[in-house]
Formats: C-alpha cells, sequence, structure tokens
C-alpha cells in the first residue's frame, strides 16, 4: 500500500446511491468527481438493481480508483425499506469487487467521527467538513456528499495503517541490525 491512492466512496441506496472520488497523496485529498446515481422507482427492483450495478461500474472503468469503500446500512423500521437498502449495498459492494478492488465498509458513525470529529454529526455538519476538506467539490446531493466522506474515512484509516506498517517495517527493520 503506498501513500498515493485514487479512492470511490459510494453511499448506497435503491432510489438515491451517491458516489464520490477522490485522490489521496499522503495527507492532501483531492477531490475528483461526485454524484448520483438515480433508479427509476417505477421499474422492478431487479432492473433498478442492473441499472445500478452498470452505472457503478461505468464509473469504476472510467475514474480508475485503486480501492473502494461503501458506507454500512442501517436497520429502519420498515422491513421492505430496509430489505431494498440491502439489496443496493449488495451492488454496491459487487461491482467494485468484480472489479477487483479492495472493498472497505463504515459504519455512518465511523464515517461522521472520522471527517467531523464526532459520531452525532448531522448531515449539514457532514457535508460542510466535507466541502471545507474538498474545496472543489460540486456537491448536488446530501447522497454524494455522503459518498465522498465514506472516501475521505477510508483515506483516513489508510494513513493510520500505512503509519503503523512503516512502524512495522521500522521495529524489524532495528531488530535486525540488533542482532547482527
Amino acid at each position: 500500500m503506498t501513500s498515493r491512492a485514487r479512492l470511490i466512496g459510494i453511499d448506497p441506496g435503491l432510489r438515491f446511491t451517491g458516489w464520490g472520488v477522490i485522490d489521496v497523496d499522503g495527507n492532501r485529498l483531492i477531490h475528483v468527481a461526485d454524484g448520483v446515481i438515480a433508479t427509476d422507482s417505477s421499474e422492478p427492483v431487479p432492473a433498478r438493481l442492473c441499472a445500478l450495478y452498470d452505472a457503478l461500474t461505468a464509473l469504476i472503468q472510467t475514474h480508475k480508483p485503486n480501492e473502494a469503500a461503501v458506507e454500512e446500512t442501517y436497520v429502519n423500521r420498515n422491513g421492505s425499506s430496509t430489505l431494498k437498502l440491502g439489496y443496493a449495498r449488495g451492488v454496491a459492494l459487487l461491482a467494485p469487487a468484480l472489479e477487483g478492488l479492495t472493498v472497505a465498509e463504515y459504519g455512518a458513525m465511523s464515517v461522521k467521527r472520522s471527517v467531523v470529529g464526532t459520531g452525532a454529526a448531522t448531515k449539514e455538519q457532514v457535508e460542510m467538513m466535507v466541502r471545507r476538506l474538498l474545496p472543489t467539490a460540486s456537491i448536488s446531493r446530501n447522497d454524494a456528499s455522503d459518498a465522498l466522506a465514506v472516501a475521505i474515512c477510508h483515506a483516513h484509516h489508510r494513513a493510520s495503517t500505512l503509519r503503523v506498517e512503516a512502524g512495522s517495517r521500522s521495529a524489524v527493520a532495528r531488530g535486525a541490525g540488533a542482532r547482527r
């Protein structure tokens, strides 16, 4: 894993799926693109899932991310809505995996904590911080903002992992030098 990467964040939904692509270069976050995939609610669910899959695959092939991150779903009071959200999430996990990407998953509270500093942040606070961290982002809907937040969360987790790996390599190197 290197400190440079292109990441796609996905906020899954059957009606609207947000997506956001960022470049990471060390500590720098650079906005690449974002948007929303909308499916036609008059279509049957299988057709909507196919449309979502095709759109996500096209985005991945266009923007060529190295890794993907998908927001985990929450359980809603309406069982039917929760199930449909689960279908969309399955497609959001499958599309990048079939394109050969590593796919990370983050809960909403982890994303909010990573971007805003508190897991209890509102959607408005998340969007404000996303706009602050990615000033060139042209966010059209909350779904796109949420997807960019997922990508930012993944970037922060990657940076932590890189620091741990670097520390481990350094400790191993020091240990090998001490044995000589």
